[in-house]
């Protein structure tokens, strides 16, 4: 009954996210975590003992996401069954952004297709990290297409993987752990110690869901160039994360093209080595295709954690 439960309120966040996705003016939770996760790292990331203070802040922030979202999914079950699914539902579609990877992918389509760099390299900036001011049309593409790859399973399938599991509450612990990584997980001189336990249970939480959807990129690869799974988990390993590395290595071999080089934050050359083999040069299509390849992935992810309901479900009314 509870995978049940979950299973339909996942299906019914996914539609609310294609709905409405994540209006502004909406109160989200992980603008709280954010709120919450700053307040913390000014009061605890000083001195000695920072992994030890960024473990408690780990602790203190998923204690209250846990809590907070059990009693208010409790609550709204004890009142009436539809209502609590509508809760649920509301609480996952939050930790999902399917249509927002969408939009964020196509904002910097449209105006390379107008040949508006300067309007790409902008809204190019407002989701990666690194410097966009001097891009070229292939490099505004690469940075899209590995934004929208690597996200696929931080923002859509790995939330999603954790709502089968334990519905709105294990969720949005999944997001909150996922911010805090965003926030603290970096190996500068600040956050290597402080933000250790938040980037270490990031990565572990994302293990499972990050090589799911990758195979699932490639099982419907809309067409496009086959591949081995062992060359999609060498070409995986040319990520510094041991987990984002896999959807940009699927993308890359559906589309035969290659990601990763030379990136500068701040002013500060980054070199990371190359995911995929070039057989197309990048164009602005590929960001087009790989939007595609996000959603046909969450489909077939969304259909599989339906088909695993469906066989826990069966195999437990046999043993009853």
């Amino acid at each position: 009954m509870i995978i049940a439960l979950h299973l339909l309120s996942l299906i019914l966040a996914l539609i609310i996210d294609q709905l409405i996705g994540d209006p502004r003016w909406l109160p989200h939770p992980v603008r709280g975590f954010g709120k919450m996760i700053s307040l913390i790292d000014q009061a605890l990331n000083r001195g000695s003992w920072k992994r030890l203070k960024g473990l408690i802040m780990l602790f203190i922030l998923l204690s209250i996401t846990l809590v907070l979202t059990f009693i208010i999914v409790r609550y709204a079950y004890s009142i009436h069954l539809a209502l609590g699914i509508f809760i649920e539902s509301v609480l996952i579609s939050t930790t999902i952004a399917a249509r927002g990877l969408k939009e964020a992918g196509l904002s910097v389509y449209t105006p390379l297709l107008r040949g508006d760099l300067e309007e790409a390299r902008k809204k190019l900036s407002w989701i990666v990290g690194r410097d966009t001011e001097h891009l070229p049309h292939s490099e505004i593409v690469r940075g899209t297409v590995e934004t929208v790859a690597e996200n696929t399973s931080d923002g859509v399938t790995a939330p999603l993987f954790f709502a089968f599991i334990g519905g709105a509450p294990l969720a949005l612990l999944y997001r909150a752990v996922n911010t805090c990584d965003s926030m603290v997980g970096y190996k500068n001189e600040r956050y290597k110690d402080f933000g250790w336990a938040s980037a270490r249970l990031d990565d572990l939480l994302n293990y499972v869901p990050a090589r799911l959807t990758a195979l699932l990129m490639a099982a419907g690869g809309l067409g496009g160039k086959r591949f081995t799974l062992s060359w999609l988990k060498e070409q995986a390993r040319n990520h510094p994360s041991p987990n984002s590395g896999w959807g940009e290595a699927a993308v890359a071999g559906i589309l035969g093209i290659r990601l990763g080089g030379t990136n500068y934050y701040k002013g500060q050359v980054s070199y990371r080595p190359f995911i995929g083999r070039q057989t197309y040069s990048l164009k602005a299509i590929h960001i087009e295709r790989t939007i595609a390849i996000m959603q046909r992935a969450v489909m077939w992810f969304t259909i599989v954690l339906i088909a695993a309901g469906g066989m826990y479900i069966v195999a437990a009314q046999s043993w009853s």
